[in-house]
């Protein structure tokens, strides 16, 4: 079992009042999360909201009812809180109560779902978290750093959901199809009630074939035979279920500066290449460079959730094709990344780039220095 980052972070908040939101996409390792936590308190209840006896009673909003679920525990999680219809007004009831004075967990793998639910009635009550596949610092932690960056090839091909990392590479990747066919989309399905969920996959193929490109909804919704509405739709939907995300393009309005342009990303490389089914090595594959990309950015961006750093992330590109994969803004600092699987030659900041605004760092990553993702 993995230790995970968040354990930590959700322990330093349990004298805070607020509810904690974490979000998550499935098979992240929410209830087992959950299961570590309490391990280590002495005073804690889990709930599946699944469960039809949970259910009925949260429903029917009878806070001296509720109150006998808890046992008398100082914290009590709800698992798949999502389930329970208007979750925030019961929280929120839970939460102003004189009644009932404990500390609330509600999990979710879909911020849609949990968000729509909880996030109006619970404004200003609530503190959210995002449990992401494993980190390389959580796999290191475990396994040793001379392992993980031994299995590299691994965790480039076939991801790092928890659930995944340590199958043999047969069953990672019937573990990984099975995710990719339906599962995941789950609570789309559910939520959206899609009658036509071959469009919903179709738009997932074009992102992972896409992968580090420029995305056109236009061509998208020409390729799925949708409305161009529907696909941005779509695509918000998969974002919003951690499927995959979006980089908006950094600009400062030059005028050869690209704008109102998006790459999209996989939270998880494994899935990507499970929607492609291809999972061949590295050394055989064209795509090498942007799965390293899309490994590089995942890592960077869970370091700065996890260190509660509030980043914002962007690519830049100009119309005459100068670029760099990643630039992170924090607080008016510019830090620009560029990722490079097999580098023949260090890559150079673009003048047109560098001239225009004031960069704090430029970080080349490769193989040989990923220990800066640490």
């Amino acid at each position: 079992m993995y230790n995970r980052t968040l354990t930590n972070l959700i322990l330093n908040q349990l004298s805070r009042k607020e509810v904690i939101l974490l979000y998550g996409a499935r098979q992240t390792g929410k209830s087992t999360l959950l299961n570590m936590l309490s391990e280590k308190l002495n005073s804690f209840k889990l709930l599946n909201c699944e469960h039809p006896a949970v259910y009925n009673i949260l429903t029917e909003k009878n806070l001296s009812k509720i109150a006998l679920l808890f046992d008398k525990k100082k914290v009590v999680a709800f698992d798949e809180a999502q389930t329970i219809p208007n979750i925030g007004e019961i929280l929120k009831l839970m939460y102003d109560s004189n009644l009932i004075n404990c500390k609330f967990i509600a999990t979710g793998s879909s911020s849609f779902e949990l968000s729509n639910r909880a996030g109006e009635p619970l404004t200003g009550r609530n503190i959210n978290f995002v449990l992401y596949p494993l980190s390389l610092n959580e796999i290191s932690n475990k396994n040793g750093w001379i392992n993980t960056i031994e299995n590299l090839n691994d965790l480039l091909i076939f991801g790092s959901y928890p659930g995944v990392i340590n199958l043999s590479q047969k069953e990672k990747r019937e573990k990984l199809l099975m995710l990719s066919n339906d599962y995941l989309f789950k609570d789309i399905f559910r939520f959206e009630q899609l009658r036509n969920s071959e469009v919903l996959r179709k738009i997932v193929k074009a992102l992972a074939l896409q992968l580090g490109n420029l995305v056109s909804f236009q061509e998208l919704a020409t390729l799925t035979g949708v409305a161009k509405q529907t696909v941005a739709r779509y695509l918000d939907l998969l974002e919003k279920s951690f499927i995959v995300y979006r980089l908006g393009s950094f600009s400062g309005n030059l005028r050869n500066e690209l704008r109102k342009r998006h790459k999209y990303y996989f939270y998880d490389t494994g899935i990507r290449n499970a929607v492609i089914n291809n999972f061949s090595d590295s050394s055989n594959r064209v795509d090498t460079g942007a799965l390293w990309e899309n490994f590089c950015i995942n890592e960077i961006i869970k370091k700065d959730r996890y260190e509660r750093i509030y980043s914002n992330f962007y690519f830049w590109r100009t119309y005459d094709g100068a670029e760099i994969d990643l630039i992170k803004e924090v607080d008016g600092k510019v830090t620009a990344y560029e990722f490079k699987w097999s580098p023949k030659r260090k890559p150079k900041l673009p003048d047109s780039f560098s001239k225009k605004y004031h960069v704090s760092d430029y970080i080349v990553l490769n193989p040989s220095n990923i220990h800066l993702l640490k």
